[in-house]
C-alpha cells in the first residue's frame, strides 16, 4: 500500500473529498514526523509504537573491496506492533 492507496480508502470510507483526504493524510505524517525528530514516541493504541532509538557506532566492511569503513552512530525508527497485528503471526 502507498500513500495514494490510503488516501483513496479515506475517500471510500469517509466521502470526503480526495484534496480534504489528502491533506489529512500529509497532516498526520508531517505531525508523526515532527514528534520523531524531536525524539518522542508515538503509540496508536491497536496499532503499534513508533520510538526513535540510537544506533551504535562500530566497523564495517566494503563488499566490494573488503576495506573497513567506520560506521557513524546515528538513529533509527523502530516499530513494534500492538497485540492487534500479531494476528500476523
Amino acid at each position: 500500500m502507498i500513500k495514494q492507496d490510503l488516501v483513496q480508502r479515506i475517500v471510500e470510507r469517509t466521502g470526503l473529498p480526495r484534496t480534504k483526504a489528502e491533506a489529512s493524510v500529509d497532516a498526520i505524517f508531517d505531525c508523526m514526523k515532527q514528534s520523531m525528530l524531536s525524539g518522542d514516541r508515538i503509540e496508536l493504541r491497536g496499532f503499534g509504537v513508533f520510538t526513535v532509538k540510537p544506533r551504535k557506532t562500530g566497523i564495517g566492511r566494503n563488499p566490494r573491496t573488503g576495506a573497513e569503513v567506520s560506521i557513524i552512530p546515528g538513529k533509527a525508527v523502530r516499530f513494534k506492533p500492538g497485540k492487534e497485528l500479531h494476528l500476523l503471526d
